[in-house]
C-alpha cells in the first residue's frame, strides 16, 4: 500500500490518498507541506501498530523544511520511536555484506562524547541482540563494538571514554549473554578478517561507521530501525533535490528497502 497524494503518484496502484496542503513544485521545498509529510508517517505507524500493515518502508525526508515549518524534527528514527512508544531505538544500515548500527545518530560531532553513556550503550546492545534474533533470525548475534577515540583511547592518553564507559557496557552485555566484543579501534575494525566473525558492527557515531558501509553498498544500502514493535526499513540516502524531476534518481536503495521489509515482515514467514 502506498500512502500519499494521488496527484503525485499517477499510475500507482493501491494508493491511500492523503492530500497535500498545497500543490507541489518539483524540487522546491515548501514548509506548508511539512505537516503532510508527518501525516503520512503517522498513518503508517497507526497501520503497523494495528497489524494492518506487515512493515513500513519510508522514502527520504527533508528534515530542514520540517524544522523551517516550526516543527522540531531530527529524523524518521527519533520520530518513529516517539510515535510507537519505543523505549530505545537503534539505527542500523544493511548493505555490501555489512550490518552497521549506531550508538548515536544525528548529532554534531562535538556532542557525541557526552551522549555516550554506559546505560545507553547497554540498552543499544540489548536491542541489537534481541532484534537480530527476532527479525534477522540470527541465533546468537556476534557484535563488534567500535571505540570512540583513536586506538580506543590509547590506554587513556587519547580519551577516557573507551575504558570508563564503553568497556564496562560491553562487560555488562556479556554478563547478560550477549556476544559483544570491544572496544575495537575503528581504523582496524572493518578489516575483512575481523568482519568474518561478526554479524553486526556498533559504531559510536554517524560518520564513524556509515562511510564504510556506503562505500561498500551506496545506492543499494538499507536503513533498518531496530527497537520498534514493527519492521521499518528506509533508503540510505537523502532527497537529492538537485535532480528532482530529471528522471536521473536511482531507485535501487528503495527497491532494496522494500525487498528487505518483505523478507523481515512477520507475515512473510
Amino acid at each position: 500500500m502506498i500512502i500519499g497524494d494521488r496527484a503525485i503518484l499517477p499510475g500507482c496502484p493501491n494508493v491511500e490518498h492523503v492530500p497535500l496542503e498545497r500543490p507541489r513544485v518539483t524540487g522546491k521545498l515548501d514548509p506548508a507541506n511539512s505537516r503532510y509529510v508527518l501525516r503520512l508517517i503517522d498513518r503508517a505507524v497507526q497501520g503497523c501498530l494495528a497489524g494492518e500493515f506487515g512493515a513500513m518502508v519510508t522514502a527520504p525526508v527533508q528534515k530542514s523544511v520540517i524544522n523551517d515549518a516550526g516543527i522540531a524534527f531530527t529524523g524518521h528514527t527519533e520520530y518513529l520511536a516517539e510515535r510507537a512508544g519505543a523505549e530505545h531505538v537503534v539505527m542500523m544500515l544493511v548493505g555490501g555484506g555489512l550490518r552497521v548500527a549506531l550508538a548515536t545518530t544525528h548529532l554534531p560531532l562535538a556532542a557525541v562524547p557526552a551522549s555516550i553513556s554506559e546505560k545507553k550503550l547497554l540498552l543499544t546492545l540489548r536491542v541489537l541482540d534481541r532484534d537480530l534474533k527476532r527479525w534477522f533470525k540470527i541465533g546468537k548475534p556476534r557484535i563488534l563494538v567500535a571505540g570512540l577515540n583513536p586506538h580506543s583511547g590509547e590506554g587513556g592518553h587519547l580519551g577516557a571514554e573507551d575504558a570508563e564507559i564503553i568497556a564496562p557496557a560491553i562487560q555488562k552485555a556479556i554478563a547478560l549473554g550477549i556476544a559483544a566484543s570491544g572496544p575495537i579501534p575503528a581504523d582496524t575494525l572493518f578489516v575483512p578478517e575481523r568482519l568474518k566473525g561478526a554479524d553486526c558492527v556498533l559504531a559510536m557515531y554517524h560518520d564513524q561507521g556509515l562511510p564504510v558501509l556506503k562505500y561498500a553498498s551506496f545506492g543499494r544500502g538499507v536503513n533498518v530501525t531496530l527497537g520498534l514493535p514493527f519492521v521499518r526499513t528506509s533508503v540510505d540516502h537523502g532527497t537529492a533535490l538537485d535532480i528532482a524531476g530529471t528522471g536521473k534518481a536511482d531507485p535501487g536503495s528503495l527497491i532494496e528497502a522494500v525487498r528487505l521489509a518483505i523478507e523481515l515482515a512477520p507475515s512473510a514467514r
